[in-house]
């Protein structure tokens, strides 16, 4: 089969979570409601943690970059395939399909960084109580945000250049519900040993980094905690963890579900069943786990549309 040049390309088809007719209309449903709740839990505590001045630290700041940044990360993917599933169309364009590659990344590796960096301010609040206002000023906490958004975007950026020379044969088709960076990678004919390479160096590189950080970061966390006498004190330290921590696990166990999903099953419909996890059930799961036993939050939200304890 003769591949065509990349210029020619003109559309993809993205084949979604399943084909089955007769379940188009649940999905629908299922994921019109779960990006609403992502998209108003998410904005609740970002205007929670502007309007209450008693937010405006470095943990609320960080937070509500969070929030900000799985609202844009559902955004990339859900409501076009709420649009497909709508119009019973698989189409999308291949300017829309990059655009998507960029924003995808983007935002998912943009989460990853910024737990890292909760991490550790996390560390620093229970391992150098007296210090936290000091080590943790203005200044750092905007370069720990801006650090983190411009390492995701030069990331992105490069990866979607690189995807960009790929040139593909006639089988357009894209089994997943979004267009992903290793799903095109796969469908290239053209030599794809530099897009595999940088793909791999980044997941080592902006993926495991942060990860050890934060695992480093826990270590520290969990040896001073230890350290504490009083049964009460530990309690107080830990709970501090406890909502971050929750987001952690549940952030890296699903990926670790889809990765193992896609090594051992061949049906790419399981696989992109298994994507819905981290990129449509953590977002939508975060506020929740940030506000229910967040005291700050909850009193921040009540006085928002004053409502009275």
């Amino acid at each position: 089969m003769e591949p065509e040049n990349e210029t020619q390309i003109s559309k993809f088809l993205l084949l979604g979570i399943s084909e089955d007719p007769s379940l188009q209309p649940f999905l629908f449903g299922l994921f019109l409601f779960m990006y609403l709740v992502t998209v108003l839990g998410n904005l609740l505590i970002i205007l929670a943690a502007i309007s209450d001045s008693h937010l405006h630290t470095p943990m609320y700041l960080f937070l509500s970059n969070l929030s900000f940044a799985d609202i844009c990360f559902t955004s990339t993917s859900i409501p076009k395939m709420l649009v497909n599933i709508h119009t019973q169309s698989k189409v999308i364009t291949y300017e829309g399909c990059i655009t998507q590659v960029y924003f995808f990344i983007v935002f998912g590796v943009l989460d990853n960084f910024l737990l890292a960096v909760m991490a550790y301010d996390r560390f620093v609040a229970i391992c150098h109580p007296l210090q936290y206002m000091v080590i943790m000023n203005r200044r750092l906490c905007g370069y720990l945000v801006l650090g983190s958004w411009i390492t995701t975007a030069l990331n992105s950026l490069l990866q979607t250049l690189m995807a960009l020379r790929l040139s593909f044969c006639t089988d357009l088709e894209i089994p997943h519900f979004v267009c992903e960076l290793n799903q095109l990678v796969l469908l290239a004919c053209s030599d794809t040993f530099a897009n595999d390479t940088v793909i791999y160096f980044a997941a080592v590189l902006l993926g495991g980094g942060p990860l050890a950080g934060i695992l480093y970061s826990y270590a520290k966390i969990v040896s001073a905690i230890c350290g504490i006498s009083s049964a009460q004190g530990k309690y107080k330290a830990f709970s501090t963890c406890v909502s971050h921590l929750s987001v952690v696990s549940l952030f890296y166990c699903t990926l670790l579900g889809v990765y193992l999903s896609s090594s051992v099953t061949q049906n790419s419909h399981s696989t992109a069943r298994a994507s819905v996890m981290y990129s449509m059930v953590t977002p939508m799961l975060n506020p929740f786990i940030y506000s229910l036993r967040n005291k700050d939050i909850m009193g921040a939200l009540r006085r928002l549309f004053k409502v009275k304890p």
